[in-house]
């Protein structure tokens, strides 16, 4: 065995300040079947500070030293996987705050955005005073399996991210509501002292009042510009009180007129409503996460209470130059920008042009502004991992509005439509992969073509989905949940598999009868095309690589 090194130079894509780099590890399924664990680790270094860092191929672990100015980006592939090229993109700026878009569009169609936007480091000590408030349940079934005392110390920890400035406030609830104070108190020693006191002094009991707990929560908070966060923790149903879930969305939204907060709700176990907690934070500007039986509270809240006590930026507002038009943006509603966080921002634009993009946003009494001059151009051949992470986003939304409102013929087509498109995997689309190996082209094309036909066959063969949305309590709807939210929040675009197809840049490809048949074929299976045999090795096939490589 020997060990072979190569040292190279290559010249970067730097557009609008952003610079692009591809590591070229896609190999090809054909020259090596199956790869082992794959590993890599990246040094970025400049002479400005670099804000935003961005892998559209792979999760990374970043490390940022030297004042931001130099970046470990590492990764790890476990074995088994597809090669795919490593992707970076990172913008080096001398902003507090580093502004990153990047866009693709083929001519003639509406093109796709990514916009990054991260705070420096040196962003943390400037401290945002901010009124938290903690919602814990303490029904009698938190007793199994030492949920309280996992939640106790959860709350521990997130009161200690707090800074003096900050104000808080506790409410337990079984049956009843319990208050640490009437109001907000201040977060200095005092008042944590009073915190530990009074979560020292909780006992598992009673039934579950959602309603009342979370109604008299929000209605302590007053019309001050501070951020405003709830955080609730439940492992139940609403057994006591008002029960129906659309009420008690109501009203918790009516108990805060005026008052903009962010409810972010934590579900327990397997025995809550899905339905319940996710529109509560989809109504109030938070998100739902769930803690399975398997996970620990306090790890999962502590990660939390990290990653949003130290607000950078709240009340974000994007303006883009004059001719462009966002649309279908996701997330839909701008998150606040906390500090060694990371807004990222995919949606649609139309229009075309040149000018300022600026993130507006309200710091410690104050207006902030950072800005980047960026190109919304009529034609961009590069970025082409866009449409698909684009289209995942979109698909977790569609997800999550069937979950909230029920299923329409409208938002099931679009689903599948995308899914195969783009080769996500979905739950009216996943269940491509159990057709059995006998099942004919026409048969295949029938179970997801966009038609009349191929809507009585979905609903024929596959009802299982539209019950599975149906479902709030248990595994499943847990299950759901979190995939429709980590769709939403994705920021890597899925690696494709033999079920969802092969992407080649922007298109999808399906093998039907041993032919790689692209997915707008699959799609449009009775559209008229010109076919053309191309023999491999000829000047008609290094042709064809010449215009389309």
């Amino acid at each position: 065995t020997k060990k072979l090194e190569l040292t190279y130079t290559e010249v970067l894509r730097a557009d609008g300040g952003t610079v692009s780099y591809r590591y070229p590890l896609g190999i090809g399924r054909n020259l090596v079947p199956q790869l082992g664990t794959v590993a890599g680790r990246f040094r970025l270094t400049a002479t400005q500070p670099i804000r935003t860092v961005y892998s559209p191929s792979h999760e990374m672990d970043l490390r940022r030293t030297d004042g931001d100015r130099t970046i470990t980006a590492s990764f790890e592939q476990a074995a088994g996987g597809e090669g795919r090229d490593v992707q970076l993109v990172f913008t080096p700026s001398p902003a507090s705050v580093g502004l990153t878009l990047v866009t693709h569009r083929a001519p003639g169609e509406d093109g796709y955005f990514l916009l990054l936007a991260a705070p420096a480091t040196s962003a943390q000590p400037v401290e945002v005073a901010k009124d938290l408030i903690f919602v814990l349940d303490t029904s009698g079934s938190m007793a199994d399996g030492g949920k309280l005392d996992q939640a106790r110390a959860a709350l521990r920890a997130g009161v200690a991210t707090l800074n003096p400035a900050d104000r808080f406030a506790i409410l337990a609830f079984s049956g009843d509501v319990r208050r640490m104070e009437d109001g907000l108190i201040a977060a200095d020693a005092a008042g944590r002292a009073r915190a530990e006191t009074f979560l020292a002094g909780l006992r598992p009991s009673g039934g579950t009042n959602i309603h009342d707990a979370l109604t008299a929560a929000v209605a302590t908070l007053d019309r001050s510009e501070r951020p405003k966060l709830v955080v609730f923790l439940t492992d139940g149903l609403p057994t006591v009180g008002q029960t129906n879930i659309e009420r008690i969305q109501a009203d918790v939204a009516a108990a805060h007129p005026g008052v903009t907060l962010r409810l972010f709700p934590f579900g327990v176990g397997y025995d809550v409503n899905t339905a319940l907690l996710d529109g509560l934070a989809a109504r109030n500007g938070g998100a739902a996460d769930y803690v399975e039986p398997k996970e620990n509270i306090e790890v999962k809240v502590g990660r939390f209470f990290d990653r949003v006590t130290h607000p950078v930026m709240t009340d974000l507002a994007l303006d883009v130059p004059a001719g462009v038009r966002l649309d279908r943006r996701y997330p839909t509603d701008l998150p606040d920008l906390f500090s060694g966080g990371q807004l990222v921002l995919v949606g649609r634009y139309t229009g075309s042009g040149n000018g300022a993009v600026r993130l507006s946003g309200r710091t410690h009494r104050a207006e902030q502004t950072a800005t980047a001059n960026a190109s919304f151009p009529a034609r961009d051949d590069g970025n082409d991992f866009l449409p698909a992470l684009w289209a995942t986003r979109r698909v977790g939304y569609l997800v999550e509005q069937i979950r909230t409102n029920g299923e329409n013929a409208e938002l099931r087509d679009e689903i599948v439509d995308l899914g195969t498109r783009y080769g996500i995997v979905t739950p009216y689309t996943s269940a491509l992969a159990l057709e059995p190996p006998t099942a004919t082209l026409d048969d295949r094309l029938n179970q997801t073509r966009p038609s009349d036909a191929g809507r009585r066959n979905r609903a024929e063969s596959a009802p299982a989905p539209a019950a599975a949305m149906r479902e709030t309590t248990g595994e499943a709807a847990v299950g759901l949940s979190k995939a429709s939210r980590a769709q939403q929040d994705a920021a890597q675009i899925a690696p494709a598999t033999e079920a969802a197809g092969r992407r080649v840049g922007t298109k999808t490809f399906y093998s039907l009868d041993g032919v790689w048949t692209d997915a707008e074929l699959r799609l449009h299976p009775d559209a008229t095309r010109p076919e053309t045999a191309v023999r491999f090795g000829s000047d008609d096939y290094y042709a064809l690589l010449t215009r389309l490589p």
